[in-house]
């Protein structure tokens, strides 16, 4: 599986580079320092921590995707990307590129089908979130913004998908003790 993986994150690498030469949106042009200095409250500041706390900055043109992240949980693993684009899938987004991922993540990481399926489901019941335009949203209040998508009991659905797959990922991987 770690082959798989690996594949897999070569892929997004490089179709990454491909997909940013021929999208037509305009770069947001906001470091990750500047999202830090955004109030603590703010889906800004989020977005700054997650970034920080992964090692990122904002990818220009794809900043929307870590958006996706934040405001969902998923991190940034290969099966939480993949999950992540069945949860936008869920909640009609389309785009040649999204498809890709689904069938190849799919085919090449099926022991995460159930995971999918349920992100799938998950996001077919939230309230449409992959329209928005994120950077005019970046000083709006996290968890106010967090509600108009998800209900408490969606938030929790999620929540517990993700632990539960974490949880798995734990007990499947070898232990050197």
């Amino acid at each position: 599986m770690k082959a798989r993986k690996k594949l897999i994150e070569k892929l997004f690498e490089w179709s990454q580079k491909f997909y940013l030469k021929f999208k037509k949106k305009e770069a947001w042009g906001i470091s990750c320092n500047e999202l830090l200095a955004l109030p603590k409250n703010t889906f800004g500041n989020h977005l700054g921590v997650f970034l920080h706390k992964n090692g990122f900055e904002l990818i220009g043109k794809v900043e929307r995707h870590d958006a996706y992240h934040v405001l969902t949980g998923f991190g940034t693993n290969v099966e939480d990307e993949i999950a992540l684009q069945y949860i936008c899938f869920g909640n009609g987004k389309r785009t040649p590129y999204l498809t890709a991922v689904l069938i190849l993540g799919t085919v090449l990481l099926p022991e995460y089908l159930s995971f999918y399926r349920k992100s799938y489901a998950i996001g077919k019941q939230l309230n449409s979130f992959h329209h928005f335009d994120y950077k005019l949203l970046l000083t709006t209040d996290f968890e106010n913004f967090r509600k108009v998508i998800f209900s408490e009991a969606q938030l929790q659905k999620l929540q517990h998908l993700q632990n539960k797959n974490r949880q798995v990922k734990k007990l499947s991987q070898p232990s050197y003790t």
